[in-house]
């Protein structure tokens, strides 16, 4: 029997499995993240052309169709912030112009964040303007990780899903199982993070280091509010930049009498004196995530690198299955 080209399209329809309309693209930021993402959910990373003209322009072109497809865009806005952040927007651009269906930013580190207040006359709030352009430039969702400051999930006007690596850190740090553990916070702003965290670590203690920022990227450390002698002090933030804060503390917590002082962190940014600062012998561990890429030069004897890709990766396939994304965290 001959079916009609009209049968034979439905037909065709109908036998596509959903899943195949789920699409992964990575920015230059952190190929080796996308990767691991991909090969969690069983799929390839969609062909792509980035490169950069002589005058710095940059140029994206997706190779494969992706009409009525659900396309997620993995692009830490980390150094160069810009540079990555206007590959995000340029990749977000063309998907749009090629019909999409729907385009979600994947933002395993979100440039900008700590910009996300006004603390002095004529500054810009630089996280909200971040928002707003990246929706400007045509995305539909958000997918981001341990923002700075939980406000800025209100600076998108399209849904954006917060997820966590403590689940990674926490199991780490659990199958350690060190003694008398004590979670630390390095300064006021990041005492609901160190409880959640705390809370987590089989009900561990908490201690919060009063700190009094002095400038960008400046902190003077003045005291701790907790007991810390003779415990193993788990330092808990959600990046570490320069490692002006994280190193005082753990220095003021040696000086109290801590026994160990372990750091955790998300978002190596690890700027500046940051290598020379952790790998001074204040810390027997410092573990951090791979949502920023960590180049061989700043890696040290001391450092941890745990993966969030199964976390991403899970993350995407939920929204993707329209299923809840917050029971994965209780």
């Amino acid at each position: 029997m001959i079916r009609s080209a009209t049968a034979l399209l439905q037909a065709d329809l109908v036998s596509v499995p959903d899943n195949n309309r789920l699409r992964l693209f990575s920015g230059s930021a952190n190929v080796s993240l996308a990767q691991e993402i991909a090969s969690y959910l069983g799929l390839d990373l969609g062909p792509m052309v980035r490169k950069q003209f002589a005058d710095g322009e940059l140029y994206v072109q997706i190779q494969e169709s992706i009409r009525g497809c659900d396309v997620y865009l993995i692009q830490p806005t980390c150094n160069p912030v810009n540079d990555h952040l206007m590959e995000l927007l340029i990749m977000v651009d063309a998907c749009r112009r090629a019909s999409a269906r729907q385009i979600t930013a994947v933002l395993p580190y979100y440039g900008y964040a700590r910009a996300d207040r006004k603390t002095a006359g004529r500054e810009s709030i630089t996280a909200k303007l971040v928002a707003n352009v990246v929706t400007k430039a045509g995305a539909n969702r958000v997918l981001a990780m341990d923002l700075h400051s939980a406000q800025i999930q209100g600076y998108f006007d399209i849904p954006l899903d917060h997820v966590y690596s403590s689940p990674v850190l926490i199991d780490y740090l659990s199958n350690k199982q060190l003694p008398d553990i004590v979670v630390v916070s390095p300064d006021v702003g990041g005492v609901v993070r160190a409880r959640a965290f705390a809370k987590k670590l089989n009900d561990a203690p908490l201690a919060i280091i009063d700190k009094r920022r002095q400038a960008h990227n400046v902190a003077e450390v003045l005291n701790i509010i907790g007991d810390v002698r003779d415990k193993t002090a788990v330092l808990v933030d959600d990046m570490i930049d320069t490692a002006s804060t994280i190193t005082e503390g753990a220095r003021l917590l040696r000086m109290e009498g801590a026994r160990q002082v372990y750091a955790c962190a998300t978002h190596a940014v690890f700027s500046g004196p940051a290598l020379e600062r952790l790998s001074n012998g204040l810390f027997e561990e410092v573990i951090v995530t791979n949502t920023i890429p960590i180049p061989l030069d700043k890696q040290f004897e001391q450092l941890t690198i745990l993966s969030v890709a199964n976390i991403i990766g899970e993350t995407i396939w939920r929204i993707h299955e329209d299923t809840s994304v917050s029971s994965m965290f209780r």
